[in-house]
């Protein structure tokens, strides 16, 4: 075939592409749904033209139209790992990882009955050998996402509904192209009725291999990556054979699945690629795969739809009716899930709600696409395959994604605004009314300011400005009809604002390099739970979120059990440095937040509103500097490396703002600007790597400090540091509980703790200690020890604490004071304890 025949007909298709897209918008429907339409008709007109005797002239075209090397490898390995790799990088994981329960059970539960649903009802309602149907069902149990996705993005819908229909998406490709493995195999074998158990009992396998062998080429690419940091077009060219390389290395060489394989290579990557790649390349990166991933999206869609002529054309009557079990079987196997499974997981306190508007778009969003036909192409293109099987599979599959794309793709609009879904809430609609108003008082004061510069003819200002004075004058009148919104709503605005502000200045620093690239996703996490904290639950959920963001997780106390059972301090030194550089970050944002809320929020929402948002954000910045405070007591070199490194960083950051302003000055030329990027960029480079944290010598100097300890000598202490246990608590945890036995003593680190006694209650702080009289009275107290700030605690037990009592005069004296303040005599005390 002519070269250049072949050439023109690929780059019409990405003229098409491009006049694809603003057709949608402007006739309002699915941009996959448009594709495939013109798809659909120059595969039709390919064939007429071929076939008719109007002309020839054509002929060549059609020829090269229906010539194209379309076989399903190219939508498998090729497209396929472009749509999920990018599809990955783009996902906010954190934030799904709230929904993890719904969107696994519409991934795999849902494909697993789908197929099964499906398969059994061709199998009672045809004469096709059950493993045909099972293999039919796998084929249409995969859902596309870019026609939902598109729609839900233009008109505003809520984030988590589009978060759990792009998680379930991403996943059920996975799970449905491993079962149409699984039975493809069967069919090519001449298996007619499959052990379903024997089926099912691969399916981890597959899953297991694909998860670690992209796993482990995410984690080799992003060495070489790392390795070539200055770089950035070597950075790019790595990403782009990741995911191809980790689809062939599992299918072909340990027989897993290749989209398990991209799947988690994808992930691996978004979860580690901020940290360890700069903050531009990364950028650079989500850009190019946005771009791939829009052609492979079209190419796909395109080139999967001029094959639904040539295969429907054998249809037969009876395969109309056959479509019919088909479409009624996915439907009902898919309302199962939504309306049986998820409100059981619900009731069960086992997963979020998802709310009955959101599971019926997702119902109807249940569109097929590209992958669905390029299964069925993966059949008819097998010799192994029967010829009747390959039939009926190309045309009930084509046939149930027409009916997908067509019926509900051209009404999903339609059903999502009869549910609602596409308005804002009443409190959303309140805040664009005051956003406008406040937004058009402060265009008018710009403008005033413009004209007078400009010195322009009072004439026409005076003529726009009565118009502009209407507009705003409505917009006023308008704003303030909204005047009975309750306090508690203005209050839940303002937060969502100043959450989302919060957001914004973090993109803002980050792009700037204040903030690294290793803590961004974790403070863009953080910012995100805010925003749908204050969404969902008001002040109470933005102060849940906020307390979060600097309490010690889990990760950390496990970490500290390693440190302190096994002596392995890698993970506590490695979790102690994020930590303190994360609060570094937070207190760096906070301390930019004052200056929105007096000034947007409080012309907004008023005095009283931003009075409380002062409250809250003050809140907050006392629990960092608490919890920062604790940090750089227990660990005061570490501090200092850490705030001098902040300060190189920033240097270095206006170092380069004035080099870029001499250049678009005209004051440097481009090759002494380019010699003076260099340089700064080896510097900065040196400027991102963080400073070890030794815990072991830090826990030494911690324990130095400490008054109670003044008066013991160089060995002693040093026995002492090694024997003592660090223990990490949250605000709120109960440390000695009522009516128990004291093991041990506590000293305070960092933090503080509440006593409550005999009715009576005062805290400790700093240095301070508490567990000691239970041990030293030898009986039971009725007291409880609770934690009221994150604290660093250290605990000794009872036997050595009582050798250190011995020894030591100063902490005889610490004891003697805390008896007297609970009237308890200290020679009593003391008594007992010699007793």
């Amino acid at each position: 075939m002519d070269i250049v025949l072949i050439t023109t007909v690929i780059a019409s298709l990405f003229l098409v592409i491009g006049v694809a897209e603003p057709l949608a918008a402007r006739l309002r429907l699915p941009y996959s749904v448009i594709l495939a339409a013109i798809g659909i008709l120059i595969g039709v007109g390919a064939i007429f033209f071929l076939r008719t005797d109007l002309t020839d002239a054509l002929n060549p075209v059609a020829e090269a139209i229906l010539g194209l090397p379309i076989r399903s490898n190219v939508f498998l390995y090729i497209f396929l790992p472009t749509l999920l790799f990018q599809a990955t990088l783009g996902m906010n994981l954190r934030r799904m990882l709230e929904d993890w329960v719904p969107i696994l059970v519409l991934a795999v539960v849902a494909v697993v009955v789908a197929t099964l649903s499906v398969g059994y009802a061709l199998s009672w309602a045809s004469a096709l050998p059950l493993a045909a149907c099972l293999l039919i069902g796998a084929i249409v149990s995969t859902t596309d996402p870019s026609a939902v996705v598109s729609i839900f993005r233009s008109i505003s819908a809520p984030r988590r509904l589009a978060r759990i229909i792009e998680g379930e998406s991403l996943l059920n490709d996975a799970a449905a192209i491993a079962l149409f493995g699984l039975f493809m195999g069967f069919v090519m074998l001449g298996v007619p009725d499959p052990s379903l158990a024997d089926a099912l009992a691969r399916f981890p396998l597959l899953i297991a291999g694909g998860a670690f062998t992209g796993w482990l080429a995410a984690r080799i690419a992003l060495w070489f990556m790392a390795l070539f940091r200055r770089h950035e077009l070597a950075q790019l060219s790595i990403s782009v054979a990741l995911p191809y390389l980790a689809y062939i290395g599992a299918e072909q060489s340990i027989g897993a699945s290749g989209v398990i394989a991209v799947v988690s290579a994808g992930l691996t990557l978004n979860l580690t690629g901020p940290g360890r790649l700069q903050p531009q390349a990364w950028t650079k990166l989500r850009e190019l795969w946005d771009i791939l991933a829009h052609w492979a999206g079209a190419l796909i869609f395109i080139l999967a739809a001029l094959l639904i002529p040539r295969l429907l054309e054998e249809v037969r009557v009876a395969d109309f009716l056959l479509v019919g079990v088909v479409i009624l079987a996915a439907i009902a196997a898919r309302v199962a899930i939504l309306f049986g499974l998820l409100p059981l997981l619900s009731a069960l306190k086992l997963s979020p709600s998802v709310e009955r508007p959101y599971r019926v778009a997702i119902l109807w969003g249940g569109l097929r696409g590209a992958v669905t036909l390029a299964l069925a192409l993966a059949v008819t293109e097998s010799f192994r395959v029967p010829d009747g099987i390959q039939r009926v599979v190309g045309i009930l599959a084509t046939g149930f994604t027409l009916f997908t794309l067509i019926v509900q793709g051209a009404t999903l609009r339609w059903v999502i605004g009869r549910l609602g879904l596409d308005r804002l809430s009443p409190i959303d609609e309140a805040l664009s009314r005051q956003v406008v108003a406040v937004a058009l008082q402060t265009v008018r004061e710009d403008l005033a300011r413009t004209t007078e510069n400009y010195e322009l003819s009072h004439d026409i200002v005076r003529s726009e400005a009565k118009g502009f004075g209407e507009r705003l004058e409505e917009a006023v009148k308008t704003a303030e009809d909204s005047a009975d919104i309750l306090d508690r709503d203005r209050i839940t605005l303002g937060l969502i604002a100043l959450a989302g502000y919060e957001r914004d200045t973090i993109l803002v620093r980050l792009r700037e390099r204040t903030i690294s690239a290793r803590m961004a996703e974790q403070v863009l996490s953080d910012a995100d739970r805010l925003i749908e904290g204050a969404r969902s639950d008001g002040r109470s959920g933005y102060n849940r979120a906020a307390k979060r963001s600097v309490t010690y997780g889990r990760a950390f106390r496990a970490a500290g059990l390693l440190h302190s059972r096994l002596h392995l301090s890698l993970p506590l030194a490695r979790l102690t440095a994020d930590r303190f550089e994360l609060l570094l970050s937070q207190r760096l944002i906070l301390r930019d937040l004052g200056a929105f809320i007096d000034g947007r929020i409080r012309r907004i929402h008023g005095r009283r509103v931003a009075d409380l948002l002062r409250d809250s954000l003050s809140r907050r910045i006392d629990a960092v500097e608490t919890a920062l405070e604790g940090l750089r007591l227990q660990y005061p070199g570490y501090a200092e490396e850490l705030e001098r490194r902040f300060i190189r960083r920033t240097a270095l950051r206006l170092e380069e703002r004035e080099y870029a302003t001499m250049r678009e000055d005209g004051l440097i030329g481009a090759e002494v600007y380019t010699k003076l990027m260099q340089d700064l960029d080896q510097r900065r480079a040196a400027a991102e790597d963080r400073p070890q944290l030794d815990i072991a010598l830090q826990r030494s100097e911690l324990v130095r400090q400490f008054p109670l300890f003044a008066t013991l000598d160089e060995p002693d202490l040093k026995r002492l540091s090694r024997v003592l246990k660090t223990r990490y608590v949250n605000a709120g945890d109960i440390i000695i509980g009522k009516d128990s036995t004291a093991k041990s003593v506590f000293f305070i680190a960092s933090g503080a703790a509440e006593v409550e006694t005999a009715g009576q209650t005062w805290r400790l702080g700093r240095g301070e200690m508490f567990g000691q009289m239970a041990i030293l009275m030898r009986k039971t107290r009725r007291t409880e020890v609770r934690v009221i700030t994150p604290s660093t605690l250290l605990e000794l037990d009872e036997a050595r604490f009582r050798r250190l009592l011995g020894r030591s005069a100063t902490l005889q004296e610490a004891v003697r004071e805390s008896a007297e303040k609970r009237g308890i005599a200290p020679d009593d005390l003391f008594a007992d304890a010699d007793a």
